[in-house]
């Protein structure tokens, strides 16, 4: 009796198991979503490397030899237009002014005199000619001495701000020598490098819609508050690079920026009939991108793919898929080359809805 007890326990635990892994074998045949590749119109934000640059900027030097008598600034500070910034010691030029001022008084005298004597046709008219234009080229040596000693004060050329002052009181400045720079920082430039087909596709749009904005992610990965618009493309390409080099002009009211410092320039770049897929959908290896392809047979296979750019959820390709190309959306990490599997077709439009992508 125990016997059969146990007999018909065995036989009921061998059929359990037995439906358990039946059950288990058609549960691994798993079921995939599919889509395929979708041309659309869109446009996304790229960031481009700037370097940024005041307005204006010059260098303040030196017009005179001499020693550096006064500096009546400080490094950062702003100044006005005609504020005086630094004064050579002048002494060999007040000089060269008081012998150029008695050279034109002794000339003004011996003007008057020959004016006196030709008027009683003592000399020739030609000696009168000859004071006056004696007179003539004295002052002109004066007005180049006052002009020299004027050289001796250095005053700012506009509103800006003084950067660092290398000389000391009382160095010897040379003729040229740096003495400072000068910002205008009130607007800057920002300086950035497009590709050819950006730069194509950024003057199809201008001409429709002038000129673009463009924002200005700083070093802190904050945004400057106010956006800034294109306005300068220079001339010709960069052979070695293929890029060409935009400016684009921010207001800088609350000095916040300086000239040299860097940061990103954020810009729209439209994309026309894009082809775009999801980046879920792929997987790389050794720096190559890669999808599995559906055949006929449902089977799939992988494919390298070129990623010409990457959008918010969404990879643009260049080559590798056709748009008819059915590609493993889901379980890209749990198949591998020639299996087969079961799937199910989702719309590209339905997929690309759930994704963050701007469409127009």
């Amino acid at each position: 009796m125990k016997r059969n007890v146990m007999y018909l326990a065995l036989s009921a635990l061998l059929y359990v198991t037995g439906c358990t892994s039946k059950k288990e074998e058609k549960e691994e045949v798993a079921t995939y979503a599919v889509t395929t590749p979708l041309k659309i119109d869109t446009s996304f934000t790229k960031e481009y490397v700037s370097q940024i640059k005041s307005v204006r900027n010059i260098e303040i030097r030196g017009q005179e030899k001499g020693y550096l008598q006064n500096i009546y600034v400080d490094e950062g500070q702003h100044v006005k237009k005609g504020q005086l910034l630094f004064k050579i010691m002048p002494k060999m030029l007040q000089a060269e002014l008081l012998k150029a001022q008695a050279e034109t008084n002794s000339a003004e005298i011996e003007l008057q005199n020959t004016k006196l004597l030709t008027d009683k046709n003592v000399v020739s008219k030609n000696e009168l000619a000859m004071a006056k234009a004696k007179l003539q080229a004295a002052n002109a040596e004066t007005s180049m001495a006052k002009m020299h000693l004027a050289f001796s004060e250095i005053r700012a050329p506009f509103d800006g701000t003084i950067d660092r002052i290398p000389l000391k009181l009382g160095s010897l400045v040379d003729e040229g020598a740096l003495l400072t720079s000068l910002s205008d920082n009130s607007q800057v430039f920002a300086y950035f490098n497009v590709s050819e087909p950006e730069y194509l596709n950024y003057q199809q749009t201008a001409k429709a819609k002038g000129q673009q904005e463009v924002s200005l992610l700083l070093a802190n990965n904050e945004l400057l508050k106010s956006k800034g618009k294109v306005e300068v493309i220079e001339s010709e390409f960069d052979n070695e690079t293929g890029n060409i080099a935009f400016r684009a002009r921010f207001n800088n009211g609350d000095n916040l920026l300086r000239n040299g410092e860097t940061g990103k320039i954020q810009m729209v770049v439209p994309l026309k009939n894009a082809i775009v897929i999801p980046q879920k959908a792929t997987y790389e290896i050794q720096d190559k991108t890669y999808v599995f392809v559906l055949d006929k047979n449902n089977k799939v296979h992988s494919r390298t793919i070129t990623v010409a750019s990457e959008l918010p959820d969404l990879y643009v390709i260049s080559d590798g898929l056709s748009l008819t190309d059915k590609i493993l959306l889901e379980g890209v990490q749990k198949v591998k080359d020639d299996d087969k599997i079961a799937f199910k077709f989702q719309q590209p439009q339905e997929v690309i809805k759930q994704l963050r992508l701007k469409t127009e």
